[in-house]
């Protein structure tokens, strides 16, 4: 089943990261993200398998497509999945030119990936070497010592990714007082997950508050990669609760750390990002004469494989994603 899937979604994330690439610079957040969508759905038709959105394009029954519960590709097919995607994970990034915006998807068997609602997670992200050894309670300055020990370095040698938001300023200053360096990022705090559990990308932690949608499509990525992601709920409402309570979360149980295997727990889980613009993980697209060069990363947990996937698509002899300009 994961050798179709993996087809399939870097067929969704380079037509979603191609459509966006186009809208880059231009200020248009929203125009972006729709192009993505509509781009990626128009894959999916085509798709050989029988998918169901459980994480997308929010939960508003409203929503155009890639909303939650929405059948894809093929009913008839024999292959049946659980769909989580991003059509573009960064929207601001695109709409001013900056790094690392990515389309995102993420598969697997049914009930393999948490159904989670649109609300907040507080994360503690961490690679192979570190995954086991620390804990989302423990004390900022302790987890920085953990990691730099498993890692071999000083503390100061750290690089921890913290999404720059209001909320994180007592976080903030606690990493800066444990002496590990900070890379401050406005959007994208899955990418920068993904990059703590690949080598040479220079981030060795993410920690902070973001969306949970984006913390079930981390951690697809980590349980294919073999990093942890480590997560707490945060309620801003009791409409958020009542909503996550429908989908089978215990809402109560404000202690509950969810752990890679709770946010992913199917055996066939796949994942994959397109890139859209430059960054430190995934090369944005590229256009020329005729066609486009896309960047992606495929996974497979079943099978133990992570491919860097480098594609040329000619335009001439396909159709071209149509974009909303």
């Amino acid at each position: 089943m994961d050798k179709l899937l993996t087809i399939e979604a870097v067929a969704a994330t380079e037509a979603g990261a191609i459509a966006a690439a186009r809208l880059m610079g231009r200020g248009d957040r929203k125009g972006a993200d729709q192009a993505a969508v509509e781009a990626m759905r128009r894959a999916m038709e085509e798709a050989d398998l029988s998918g169901t959105i459980v994480i997308g394009e929010g939960e508003r029954d409203e929503a155009p497509m890639l909303y939650i519960g929405e059948k894809v590709g093929n009913p008839d097919a024999a292959t049946q999945v659980d769909i989580a995607v991003d059509p573009l994970e960064g929207t601001n990034l695109v709409a001013t030119g900056s790094a690392n915006a990515t389309a995102v998807l993420a598969a697997a068997e049914p009930g393999g990936l948490m159904h989670a609602p649109d609300t907040y997670l507080r994360k503690l992200i961490v690679g192979p070497q570190v995954a086991g050894h620390v804990s989302i309670d423990d004390p900022v300055d302790q987890t920085i010592a953990t990691i730099a020990e498993r890692l071999g370095r000083s503390p100061w040698d750290i690089t921890v990714v913290i999404l720059d938001r209001p909320r994180h300023e007592e976080l903030i200053a606690a990493v800066r007082s444990a002496g590990a360096r900070i890379k401050l990022i406005s959007d994208g705090d899955l990418t920068a997950g993904i990059s703590v559990a690949v080598s040479g990308t220079g981030v060795h932690a993410v920690i902070g508050t973001g969306g949970a949608p984006e913390g079930v499509l981390t951690a697809a990525a980590l349980k294919c990669l073999g990093g942890e992601i480590q997560a707490k709920f945060e309620w801003r409402s009791d409409e958020e609760k009542e909503r996550g309570r429908r989908m089978g979360i215990d809402v109560d149980d404000a202690s509950r750390v969810y752990l890679t295997a709770d946010l992913a727990s199917g055996q066939d889980v796949v994942f994959c990002a397109s890139g859209v613009t430059d960054g430190e993980l995934l090369r944005g697209v590229r256009f020329f004469g005729g066609g486009a060069r896309t960047h992606s990363l495929v996974m497979s947990h079943r099978r133990g494989l992570v491919r860097f996937i480098d594609t040329v698509h000619m335009f001439d002899n396909q159709r071209p994603p149509r974009v909303r300009l």
